[in-house]
């Protein structure tokens, strides 16, 4: 077996080479050097990160245009992540959060918005825990071997919100938790992903919170950092600007072409891509039937990510920390955060133009959604301060060919059932990573990290040097980012729904008038 310096230096043949420069490419090659093989990374861009993208200009210093978000939990990218000495930040959520429902502004602390209304607040506690409970049911590693598996993945979201929402703030609520997730509509995924999704991030609290959820923190310097440090330590086998076009496994050795039409051989191959993605390389053999009819099912996720600038952080005098849940269809922005550096320098908020929203939206130019952006801010945060900032930066995901969209390829109904058995499972010598077949936060780079590592950990135990069993290696937490216990009142987990305290305000008025009839009739002892 080579080692990895000559192989470099021969330049064409390698034990692995790794397709996709991300998170999840790279972490699986960085494992793989550590075991002294000889491994290539094939990366189509000209920049290593994938969908994480920082950008560094004079204007922002850093910013995360793509994924750029970690908390408790994510256990694997924070050991990552330290190993390569980035530190971490917490979101900033000091101040009071926004909501921004039919026109007006409501202040609020917590990872949701209060609810007054009380048939609504029903609703929308029977909306959690359900979703909750069903999520119970789905095994994380096979979701198609849930209980219920069939008949949640012929619905769509939009069936199961309408089936468990009464009342229509709930509903509308709802619609904007499956868009802020996972960058796409309810009528569009399957409700078995949905609620496996939610499950596999730990909850629909955990998934939704800053604090103690999945957007508590950020990386000093920017989630870029952690692809282009294992660039730093893998050197000269990481190649840029080599779009994988022609995998061909039918030899001994796995022959791979570029773009360029530059030749690689090697003995096995991880690929680190969207599924969908995929589909741009020519195999030989042929993937297997139901691969190809996979890849050809799952869509990537639309969102544009926008970072306004100003002068100083002017929502504070207000008393509100910049993060803002905006329920209007007019509005371009769904969600946002206080996008500040660390040290309080080059105030800024991040929003989410999302799923519908995103389609329709990239179609302005630039300072058309720059102006309405701005106009919505101003409206929101009631201050004339948002109408003028230093500096915009935005990122359109779906205009990026070498990811198809953000945040991650979502299942439509019906196909999780047919064809998710197969997501990771290996075509030959040819093994799987990416964060769409992870089995905790995919769709994040937690997810992206363990996908990576465990589909390195299956190309050792080809090669003899990892156990079977030692393929799926359980995280310790993280001791500097721990987690917290989600825990529900009382009254969160026995309030009844809205059709029950119906049937209940039913049973009581059955009752009542069953008793009046009794006692009119004097069938009913008399004192």
């Amino acid at each position: 077996m080579a080692s990895p310096e000559k192989a470099s230096a021969a330049g064409h043949m390698f034990d692995v080479v790794v397709i996709g420069g991300g998170i999840s490419g790279l972490a699986a090659a960085k494992l793989l050097s550590e075991h002294e093989l000889s491994v290539l990374v094939l990366e189509a861009r000209n920049r290593v990160g994938g969908r994480t993208y920082t950008v560094r200009n004079e204007h922002v210093n850093w910013v995360d245009v793509g994924g750029a978000y970690v908390g408790p939990t994510q256990n694997r990218i924070l050991r990552l992540s330290k190993e390569l000495g980035l530190e971490t930040y917490k979101v900033n959520v000091n101040e009071r959060l926004v909501q921004y429902v039919k026109g007006k502004t409501y202040p609020f602390r917590g990872a949701f918005p209060p609810v007054w209304n009380p048939l609504a607040y029903l609703d929308y506690n029977n909306l959690w825990r359900t979703m909750d409970d069903m999520g119970k049911e789905i095994p994380a590693d096979a979701p198609w071997e849930a209980p219920h598996a069939r008949e949640w993945d012929k619905m769509t979201m939009k069936d199961l919100i309408d089936k468990i929402c009464w009342t229509k703030t709930a509903k509308q609520f709802a619609t904007l938790f499956v868009n802020i997730n996972v960058t796409s509509e309810p009528h569009e995924v399957s409700a078995l992903w949905f609620l496996w999704y939610v499950k596999q991030c730990g909850g629909t609290t955990r998934i939704f919170s800053v604090s103690n959820g999945g957007q508590e923190r950020k990386f000093k310097g920017g989630s870029g950092q952690v692809s282009e440090r294992i660039m730093g330590l893998l050197g000269d086998r990481v190649k840029l600007n080599c779009p994988v076009t022609y995998v061909d496994q039918s030899g001994d050795n796995i022959i791979i072409e570029t773009l360029s039409h530059e030749h690689y051989e090697c003995r096995y191959v991880i690929s680190a891509i969207p599924p969908t993605l995929t589909a741009k390389i020519h195999f030989k053999p042929e993937l297997p039937p139901e691969r190809t009819q996979l890849i050809q099912r799952l869509p990537m996720g639309s969102v544009i990510k926008c970072m306004m600038y100003y002068r100083e952080a002017f929502w504070k005098k207000k008393d509100y920390c910049g993060c803002m849940i905006i329920e209007d269809e007019e509005a371009p922005i769904a969600i946002t955060l206080d996008d500040t550096k660390p040290d309080g320098s080059v105030p800024a908020i991040m929003g989410f133009i999302l799923a519908r929203k995103a389609d329709r939206l990239a179609k302005l130019h630039k300072e058309i959604r720059k102006k309405k952006i701005c106009e919505l801010y101003a409206k929101v945060l009631g201050s004339q301060e948002a109408l003028e900032p230093v500096h915009y930066e935005e990122k359109n995901w779906c205009e990026e060919q070498y990811s198809g969209g953000c945040y991650t390829a979502y299942f439509p109904p019906g196909i999780m059932t047919q064809y998710g058995r197969v997501i990771r499972q290996p075509v030959g010598r040819i093994y799987f990573a990416g964060t769409e077949t992870a089995t905790q936060w995919s769709g994040y780079m937690e997810g992206a990290v363990e996908a990576g590592e465990r589909a390195a950990r299956e190309v050792l135990n080809a090669l003899g040097k990892v156990a079977k069993k030692d393929i799926w290696v359980q995280e310790p937490e993280c001791k500097d980012v721990p987690s917290v216990e989600i825990t529900h009142t009382f009254l969160e987990r026995n309030l009844p729904s809205v059709p029950g305290l119906l049937k209940i305000i039913g049973m009581s008025t059955s009752l009542t008038a069953f008793l009046f009839v009794l006692y009119k009739y004097k069938l009913l002892p008399q004192s």
